[in-house]
């Protein structure tokens, strides 16, 4: 049994959490690593149902956060690109276990994937599923 001294101190993740911890936030970072820039609509088909505002928030939040990056070209018309920084490339790397671990719980459980993109698609066939979908199965089951 560890002493209360071998356990890490959590405080210095207090400000950083906020950001991150958000709906969103883990999200728009993995679908910016995935295709290493994107531009906001890009995002927005990626994410499907978020919607401009939250998106735009949270691209805002993650910037702040030093964990993406936002170039703006100056051209007709103007485009702006997300990427990762370093620290979002890192961030990325370290919650990937965590992916792993939700996508072998949810086999491990016979729970579908809530997602429709290409990506889920591709890795788990039939076990992905939209929230209309998962919504109208329950629906079902009920007496």
């Amino acid at each position: 049994m560890s002493n209360k001294n071998d356990s890490p101190c959590f405080c210095p993740l207090e400000g950083f959490m906020s950001a991150i911890s958000k709906k969103w936030a883990v999200l728009i970072i993995n679908a910016i690593g995935i295709y290493e820039r994107l531009r906001f609509n890009r995002l927005m088909e990626e994410l499907h149902s978020i919607s401009s505002k939250t998106l735009s928030d949270r691209l805002k939040e993650l910037q702040a956060e030093g964990l993406i990056e936002r170039e703006f070209f100056a051209e007709i018309p103007p485009r702006v690109e997300y990427s990762l920084t370093k620290d979002g490339v890192e961030l990325r790397e370290s919650i990937t276990p965590l992916l792993y671990w939700v996508v072998r719980r949810n086999v491990a459980n016979h729970r579908a994937v809530d997602c429709e993109c290409d990506a889920c698609k591709s890795t788990f066939g039939s076990q992905t599923m939209s929230r209309t979908k998962m919504r109208a199965r329950k629906i079902q089951r009920l007496p």
